[in-house]
């Protein structure tokens, strides 16, 4: 029966759907006809692989060629079908074995002589495949360094279609394959180090909390202070990135059509300029969404330099992902859930001038313009800042001393022994870092003794802190007393985790 199936992967965001390639030939007039809710790169299909096949030497028969994507309810996008379509065709025209492409994901471009392009997803197509417990993979070759960062799969790359019609049975002579290129080693990425850092011990020792219980933190002082040096250097102190998590990030980077040829370790650090848009910093885009500089800066830091110029939309649009650790950005044709759980290092100056406090010049802004400027960060987003730190201007005589703090690989140490202890008292629960335990958790499976939380009983009852600050400051407690190497946080540590909560700008 003229009848072959092959197999593909449709992705939306991250999520990949199987897709069963259906080819029929029948003795109808010569067509070549596609059906299941295929785009307009989709039905372009037809044309590319009449020609690739044509061009080497697989000539498919002159009658009517039906190809059905399955299940026709779920959109198809890109041209990463291509390959599976054609390998379809020619399994119901005999001459490939249809029995194995049926096991078979086909992912790939064709070009008008056959050749096999690149295209994006690959590697999260792959983690879906690996789901979908389907381990016969074929790539294009140009992807076969991002698709074998997934083990454990047979993953095959081609950089034509008679390499893959040779593979599969075919009785014709496959074009001599091109260089295959290998993925590079993994290498730590070059991060400033804190050694570097002048006169700021205060800051350095709050950045190493934030580190540990990965705290969102805000920073705010005159110009120069040392806001950018301090944020840049902060993935340099943070814990190398588990086999998953790197993974993770490298799905991410391939879904946004950035180049994936390794898997690297290293905490990623994204720094937009305040100029972003919206779907720049969430996501989205048109009927395929992609991932934004949230989702890029996933198990690492976002830090947003000169946080107040930034739109007020912008900032907004934080605020969800800060608490749930992802970001649905829902379209017609469905929603595309992201992960986008990451650190928030926002720089501010103490007003529009940068001169009303810590800095030895006179303040030139008005009251109104201060409170305007104070106000472009709302009260709903601080809330959600662990950490607020305020920078005086460094003098010469800490410029000049011949005194230097710890190099980032020392505090790195003392990071992931702090991390390691947290991990081993939340190893029963679905969190990781001090900042994801919920308060409800906090307050009933870790409660801490009257004493303890009597200052920050007293402020919440004079509403001088909110329930979520109340939570939040516990949260930066638990990683005061893991750093300390305590196992329960002191009155000491609970009064540390207020004074680092600061004020409001």
């Amino acid at each position: 029966m003229p009848l072959a199936k092959a197999l593909s992967i449709s992705l939306f965001g991250l999520a990949g759907r199987l897709i069963e390639v259906e080819a029929d030939i029948s003795s109808n007039l010569p067509a070549f006809v596609l059906v299941g809710l295929p785009d307009a790169s989709v039905n372009e299909a037809a044309s590319r692989v009449r020609a690739a096949t044509a061009n080497s030497k697989l000539n498919l028969p002159g009658r009517r060629i039906t190809i059905n994507l399955s299940p026709a309810s779920v959109p198809k996008q890109g041209s990463g079908f291509d390959l599976a379509i054609a390998m379809s065709a020619l399994g119901a025209a005999g001459l490939v074995d249809k029995h194995r492409i049926a096991k078979t994901v086909f992912l790939g471009e064709l070009a008008l002589d056959g050749s096999i392009k690149p295209i994006n997803g690959i590697l999260a197509a792959v983690i879906a495949a690996q789901k979908l417990e389907i381990d016969q993979i074929v790539v294009p070759l140009a992807n076969l360094s991002e698709a074998k960062l997934v083990s454990g799969l047979k993953i095959h790359g081609f950089d034509h279609i008679t390499q893959v019609a040779n593979s599969f049975g075919a009785n014709i002579p496959a074009r001599p394959p091109g260089e295959i290129i290998e993925g590079i080693p993994s290498q730590p990425e070059s991060v400033p180090c804190f050694s570097e850092v002048i006169g700021q011990p205060a800051a350095i020792d709050a950045m190493l909390v934030a580190a540990v219980g990965s705290h969102n933190l805000l920073m705010y002082g005159p110009p120069g202070a040392g806001k950018t040096m301090l944020a840049s250097r902060l993935p340099g102190i943070l814990p190398a990135l588990s086999e998953c998590q790197a993974i993770e990030l490298c799905a991410i980077r391939s879904v946004a059509r950035l180049e994936v040829n390794q898997l690297s370790t290293a905490p990623p650090f994204q720094a937009p300029h305040h100029t972003a848009s919206l779907v720049s910093m969430v996501g989205g885009g048109g009927s395929q969404p992609r991932p934004g500089l949230v989702s890029l800066a996933h198990n690492g830091v976002l830090f947003l330099d000169e946080a107040p110029e930034f739109q007020s939309s912008v900032l907004e649009a934080l605020r969800q992902p800060l608490e749930s650790g992802s970001i649905t950005i829902s379209r017609a044709a469905g929603h595309a859930k992201f992960p986008a759980r990451f650190q928030l290092v926002l720089a501010a100056n103490p007003c529009p001038c940068g001169h009303s406090i810590g800095s030895g010049k006179d303040c030139t802004c008005s009251a109104t313009a201060k409170l305007r400027y104070k106000n472009r960060i709302s009260g709903p987003l601080s809330d959600r800042l662990d950490i607020r730190l305020e920078l005086n201007s460094v003098n010469a005589a800490l410029i000049n001393s011949e005194e230097r703090g710890s190099s980032s690989n020392q505090l790195r140490t003392l990071v992931t022994s702090a991390r390691l202890a947290s991990l081993e008292r939340l190893n029963a629960t679905p969190w990781r870092t001090n900042s994801e335990v919920p308060g409800s958790f906090l307050r009933r499976n870790l409660r801490l003794d009257r004493k303890t939380t009597a200052q920050l009983d007293f402020a919440l009852d004079k509403n001088l802190i909110s329930m979520r600050g109340y939570d939040r400051c516990l949260r930066v407690a638990w990683s005061i007393a893991d750093l300390a190497g305590r196992t329960v946080p002191s009155k000491d540590d609970l009064a540390k985790s207020v004074f680092l909560r600061g004020n409001e700008l």
